[in-house]
């Protein structure tokens, strides 16, 4: 196949360099000192004591790239809309567009079926121009159950887990998807095709969005964060309202937040994604795991002021160091009538 990867991060790195390596015909969009040292060195990766580095064509034009079979899209959401603005020269009519990013992502309603078929969501794509550019019928689902790090630019460090889950908005099987899976399979990488990649997606949502927001906002580590037996319950008010709205629109968690919370006690005193990107200044990715479930919340007819609370102070806390917009958000308007 030949495979863009679009945001040359940790996770992209380290999808990229292992389909390289496997004999796919892989390039990348990055930019900034990424971009530089990709060209310069190659792309590396490291896991335990090997060093892998490929040389790919890199880019931060996706015209010079060209259409491409699969275009791997793993940035934080809050480059969602500079990737939508880019990324049409990459797509032909049967392009494969694989979302690996945390949080809800635009597409998440479309082929859902039900009550809620087709809601758009003002959080994650105001005005739908992410929608427009990237429609769902190019899209398969993605969960990735890994942690790298970004060692340098151009340089990622493989820390923990091998597990992909993907999944077709609409649900089943299809040629393309297991096209996708033996690919990633065969590069080294667990894959697993879930019937439902929206549960999936909501499960893995349901553990970040209380441990993020809060280590962010207190600067805990998250073993921390569950030791303070006040904090801790109000993870679980969060989880609980959660769970509820997944209930509601088709993503059902069997496991209790407590459950949940023990297995992240388990990992330790670690600091959260948005933490690192408080630290260094970065803008939080704090709609695509608070702010859309506030509003889907509201859409459905949930009560969830923990939700609430947790993403006030969140975006408080962000808004005064620069780290998250000024403009109202949907949610700021009030619940739907």
């Amino acid at each position: 196949m030949k495979v863009c990867v679009y945001g040359a991060g940790a996770i992209g790195g380290y999808l990229g360099v292992r389909l390289a390596i496997a004999g796919n015909e892989v390039c990348a969009v990055a930019r900034g000192d990424t971009l530089a040292a990709v060209r310069e060195g190659g792309w590396r990766l490291q896991m335990g004591d090997d060093l892998h580095t490929v040389l790919v064509q890199v880019s931060d034009d996706p015209a010079e790239l060209g259409t491409q079979d699969l275009v791997v899209v793993s940035v934080k959401a809050t480059a969602m809309k500079e990737v939508a603005a880019g990324i049409a020269p990459l797509l032909g009519p049967e392009t494969v567009v694989l979302t690996a990013m945390n949080g809800v992502p635009w597409w998440f309603f479309d082929g859902f079926g039900g009550e809620f078929e087709g809601m758009r969501l003002e959080a994650v794509d105001a005005g739908g121009a992410i929608a427009d550019a990237i429609p769902t019928h190019h899209v398969l689902g993605g969960v990735v159950h890994m942690s790298c790090a970004v060692a340098e630019p151009g340089l990622v460090r493989h820390v923990a887990g091998n597990l992909v889950m993907i999944g077709e908005p609409s649900g089943g099987d299809s040629e393309r998807l297991r096209a996708v899976a033996d690919m990633l399979a065969g590069a080294g990488i667990e894959t697993r095709v879930v019937p439902s990649i929206q549960s999936e997606i909501w499960y893995k949502l349901w553990g970040n969005m209380t441990m993020n927001p809060i280590s962010g906002l207190t600067g805990a580590t998250c073993d921390r964060i569950l030791d303070d037996p006040l904090v801790n319950r109000f993870c679980l008010g969060v989880m609980a309202e959660a769970s509820a709205t997944g209930d509601k629109i088709g993503c059902p968690i069997a496991q209790s937040g407590e459950e949940r919370n023990a297995l992240t006690r388990e990992l330790g005193a670690f600091k959260t994604s948005m933490l690192r990107d408080v630290e260094a200044g970065k803008a939080v990715e704090l709609d695509a795991l608070v702010t859309v479930v506030a509003e889907i919340a509201a859409k459905v007819g949930v009560s969830a002021p923990h939700i609430d609370t947790l993403l006030g102070l969140a975006r408080l806390h962000a808004r005064v160091r620069g780290l998250y917009p000024e403009e109202s958000g949907p949610e700021e308007s009030g619940p739907e009538a």
